[in-house]
């Protein structure tokens, strides 16, 4: 039987999957974290697919999202994008900590994975921890510097004024050099690393992960440890199909 259950660690909200029998052995983990304006309930599928092969699912929701939504209209949390980004990066770093510390996790087992500002906060972490043993990035980009400053361009052609000068957007983006995996592909180290991304895509381009792609390729000695799918007139949906293949890859990976 798989249980669900809702906790909460560090105040964060979260949703933890696994098989009922097995709620306190140590068990290889994954964190998955939603989009943008999404919430953790939204990927319990992957969760329920991975916890029936015995692994254990950590749903997180993320800042000013799900339980953790606040009075914040769309427009200001879209301007808070990047805010979101670094504060999961120090709550994916608790959530790790809080696992070992109940010894939830088997062999050093972590992987992480997200779906749009999911996989673009996942690409990101890369660049910070090194015990994240594999990862899955769907439909998010690497290229985060690249990203932000393509989006803050389409802000500007609607006629919105942003609400920050161009000094503060310089120091954002001086920020981000510091977590774009595209600018230090080295950390990789040949870690297990799984793209998939619509071909049709227009909030988070496809062409940024698949040039990243095939930039590193040739760094990875073994070719099953890298793996781009793409999904020919799909758009910044996640298919049935993406689901299923980002189960199979992590259960051979992770």
């Amino acid at each position: 039987m798989i249980h669900i259950s809702k906790e909460y660690w560090n105040h964060i909200p979260l949703l933890v999957v696994e098989e009922a029998e097995k709620s306190n052995e140590a068990l290889p983990v994954l964190t998955y974290l939603h989009g943008f304006t999404s919430a953790k309930e939204h990927n319990l599928p992957i969760a329920y697919l991975l916890a029936e092969r015995g692994y254990r699912v950590i749903l997180p929701d993320c800042y000013l999202h799900g339980e953790r939504e606040e009075d914040v209209g769309n427009q200001e949390r879209q301007m808070k994008f990047f805010e979101v980004v670094q504060q999961n990066l120090i709550e994916i770093k608790q959530i790790k900590q809080l696992l070992d510390k109940k010894g939830l996790i088997k062999d050093k087992r972590f992987g992480l994975a997200g779906t749009s500002m999911g996989g673009i906060t996942t690409a990101a972490a890369l660049t910070k921890y090194d015990w994240i043993k594999a990862s899955a990035v769907l439909m998010g980009t690497p290229k985060l510097v690249t990203f932000a400053e393509e989006l803050m361009e389409k802000i500007k052609q609607t006629g919105y004024q942003l609400p920050i000068t161009e000094e503060e957007i310089n120091f954002i983006l001086t920020g981000l050099r510091s977590i774009d995996l595209s600018l230090q592909p080295e950390v990789l180290a040949g870690r297990p690393l799984f793209f998939w991304h619509g071909e049709e895509d227009s909030v988070v381009p496809f062409e940024q992960s698949y040039s990243f792609h095939e930039s590193v390729v040739p760094l990875y000695k073994n070719p099953e440890s890298i793996r781009f799918l793409r999904e020919v007139g799909r758009g910044h949906k996640v298919s049935r199909f993406a689901i299923l293949e980002t189960v199979n890859w992590l259960e051979m990976q992770l």
